[in-house]
């Protein structure tokens, strides 16, 4: 019997099943220990099928290129996302169910050997986060590629694009106990952020291999949501101290949706998410992420922080010296 594996990411409730071992490990390694065998009231349910078999699609209208629906809501989806997998999603009463199916290509089958490292995010982006994403999406919760944490008294949201050095003020507050939603990718309604359950990627450290360098670690300090009470926009300075200084709500949400958009984890995803709204006529046919950064920016103080050249800027730190001034 196929072990089903439990966890809360995004604000859903995920159901995780497979029969194919490899994949089954794949995905677990990238909930950063979360999933537990705990059964629960799932909001998504994720079942990887062993079987190579197409699924039928002749009592279905094509929907777009290698893409089809039915009219009751049913979608499938071949190759999906590039990875290989073909899948069905069936949204119904308040659940959505995916079904997945390992049918790749000579291509697909020689990146998985080839590129391991891109391979394995590339799996997990198009079988677990991406359909929990875009069911978020449906409960009015949008996408933000930010950090939430906290940095002292302060519970902050960190916007700005990838590598401007995000991570790397997280690290430190965890390092001194502080907590977190995530590291990399978030939802949020404009009031509370729920993380993505990933492991952390940071440079210079031990643990597996990943992209662009870096290694995964586990993000300790783990919380579930956080309710931000304001908004770091961070960015590289040239100067040899970090300086932090008020900035209009505009600038907040230019960086939140920018930073959104700009960011390689969701490159693939807009397609997907357009892809399973038209074919199921459920929830927006973009995440409401502008709307949402909007909200946001309209009650929480704003703040612009320039790094230093050189690494090291504790964040609760130059917060705690913002509050000292005012």
């Amino acid at each position: 019997m196929t072990d089903i594996a439990s966890l809360e990411t995004a604000g859903e409730a995920v159901e995780l099943s497979s029969e194919l071992d490899w994949v089954q490990r794949l995905l677990l390694d990238g909930t950063d220990g979360v999933a537990t065998r705990h059964r629960t009231a799932a909001s998504v349910a994720i079942s990887v099928e062993a079987t190579a078999r197409p699924f039928a699609v002749g009592h279905m209208t094509q929907l777009a290129r290698r893409a089809w629906n039915s009219g009751g809501g049913e979608i499938v989806i071949e190759d999906v996302c590039g990875s290989g997998f073909d899948v069905r999603a069936l949204p119904k009463d308040g659940r959505a169910e995916f079904t997945v199916r390992w049918r790749p290509s000579s291509t697909r089958v020689a990146a998985r050997h080839m590129l391991p490292d891109r391979f394995q995010l590339l799996v997990r982006e198009a079988l677990l986060h991406y359909p929990v994403l875009w069911w978020a999406s449906v409960h009015a919760r949008a996408p933000l590629h930010a950090v939430a944490c906290t940095a002292g008294r302060n519970v902050v949201l960190l916007a700005g694009p990838g590598g401007v050095g995000k991570s790397t003020l997280l690290q430190s507050e965890l390092a001194d106990g502080g907590r977190a939603t995530s590291d990399n990718l978030c939802v949020g309604d404009g009031r509370t952020v729920w993380g993505l359950a990933e492991p952390m990627r940071i440079e210079g450290g031990r643990g597996p291999r990943t992209t662009h360098g870096r290694v995964e670690v586990h993000l300790s300090g783990r919380v579930q949501c956080l309710v931000p009470d304001q908004i770091v926009v961070v960015k590289r300075g040239q100067g040899d101290e970090a300086a932090v200084t008020a900035c209009d709500a505009e600038t907040a949400v230019r960086s939140l949706v920018t930073g959104t958009y700009a960011a390689g984890e969701l490159s693939r995803f807009w397609a997907y998410a357009a892809l399973l709204a038209a074919g199921s006529g459920i929830g927006p046919a973009q995440p409401a992420i502008t709307e949402t950064a909007h909200a946001f920016a309209a009650r929480l103080d704003c703040f612009q922080l320039l790094l230093p050249r050189v690494p090291g800027t504790r964040l609760s730190d130059v917060l705690g010296r913002v509050e000292a001034i005012a």
